[in-house]
C-alpha cells in the first residue's frame, strides 16, 4: 500500500493536473467510480495506473474485479495519499492514470457522421466537458475542439463529461475552416449556435434538422465573430420564453444537440 503522500511516485500523479505534464507525458487523470468503470469498460487498454482506497474497492468491488479481468492491478493507497494526488477536494477513493486518445479530424468525417459538435475556442472546462456528455446522450458521432479551446484532458473537462470521452469520438486542435470544409464535403449542414441567429422553430420547421448536421458552438463570452458566422449553411438561437437573460452555452449546445437527434431519428435517419 502506499502511504507516504509525498513520494515521487505520488507526485508524478499529482502533477497530471498541470497542462505540462500532460503533454509531456501523454497522460491524464481520471478521478471517481464512474469515470473509472467507464474507461474499464470502454476503453480498458488505455488505463495505465488504477490506485484506490480499501474502502473504496469494498463499495465498488465490481471496479476491481474488472481491472482484474483486464489484467489491471489496484494499487491500494491511504486517503491522504489519494487526497494528494487527486485535483478534486472529495476523488471518492478511485484515481487512474490515463493514456491520451485524441481522433484525427479526417476520421471523424471519414465514417460519414450524421450529427457532429463542433466547439470553437471553448474555454471553460465545465462546458466543455458537459457538451461532450451531451452529445454523447444524444447520439451524436463525434466531438471537435477547434481553435484555442480549453484542453480535452483537463480534469475539470474529464469530471464534466463523467466518463463521455470513452464513448464519442474526440478530435483536437484542428482550425475551423479545415474542419467545416471536411464536413461539407461529408455531407454536413454547417448551423451555427447564435444569439444573432434566427429561432431554432424555424429550422425544424424547413426540415433543415432531419439533414446530417455540424453544430458549431462559439466562446462562452464571445460567441461567434462575424466571419465565423458567415461561414455556416445558417445561424440560429435558442429562443428564450422566460425571464432569463441568456443562456448556459452547455444548455443551448444540448437543447441544438437534441433538437438534432429528435429530428433525425423522426425522419428515420438515424
Amino acid at each position: 500500500m502506499l502511504e507516504n503522500p509525498r513520494s515521487p511516485r505520488v507526485r508524478g500523479v499529482a502533477k497530471l493536473a498541470k497542462k505540462s505534464a500532460r503533454t509531456e507525458s501523454g497522460l491524464f487523470l481520471l478521478e471517481g467510480p464512474q469515470a473509472v468503470a467507464e474507461a474499464l469498460r470502454f476503453r480498458p487498454h488505455l488505463v495505465v495506473e488504477l490506485y484506490a482506497t480499501p474502502s473504496a474497492v469494498e463499495r465498488h468491488p465490481e471496479i476491481a474485479r474488472v481491472a482484474d479481468d483486464e489484467g489491471l492491478d489496484v494499487e491500494f493507497v491511504t486517503e491522504e495519499v489519494l487526497d494528494a494526488m487527486a485535483d478534486t477536494v472529495t476523488p471518492q477513493g478511485f484515481i487512474a492514470v490515463c493514456r491520451q486518445f485524441p481522433t484525427a479530424v479526417k476520421d471523424v468525417f471519414a465514417a460519414s457522421p450524421k450529427l457532429v459538435a463542433i466547439l470553437e475556442e471553448v474555454r471553460d472546462p465545465g462546458n466543455a466537458g458537459t457538451i461532450v456528455r451531451a452529445a454523447d446522450a444524444a447520439g451524436a458521432d463525434a466531438v471537435v475542439f477547434t481553435g484555442r479551446a480549453v484542453d480535452l484532458y483537463n480534469p475539470k473537462v474529464v469530471r464534466s463529461s463523467t466518463g463521455s470521452i470513452f464513448h464519442v469520438p474526440v478530435a483536437v486542435g484542428a482550425e475551423l475552416e479545415d474542419v467545416l470544409d471536411r464536413a461539407r464535403a461529408a455531407g454536413l449542414t454547417v448551423l451555427a449556435a447564435d444569439v444573432k441567429g434566427e429561432d431554432l422553430l424555424s429550422a425544424r420547421h424547413d426540415g433543415v434538422l432531419e439533414r446530417p448536421t455540424a453544430w458549431l458552438f462559439g466562446n462562452e463570452a464571445r460567441g461567434l465573430p462575424d466571419e465565423q458566422l458567415a461561414l455556416a449553411d445558417r445561424v440560429v438561437t435558442v429562443p428564450i420564453y422566460g425571464h432569463a437573460e441568456s443562456m448556459n452555452l452547455a444548455t443551448a449546445a444540448s437543447v441544438c444537440l437534441y433538437e438534432s437527434a429528435f429530428a433525425q431519428r423522426s425522419a428515420g435517419h438515424e
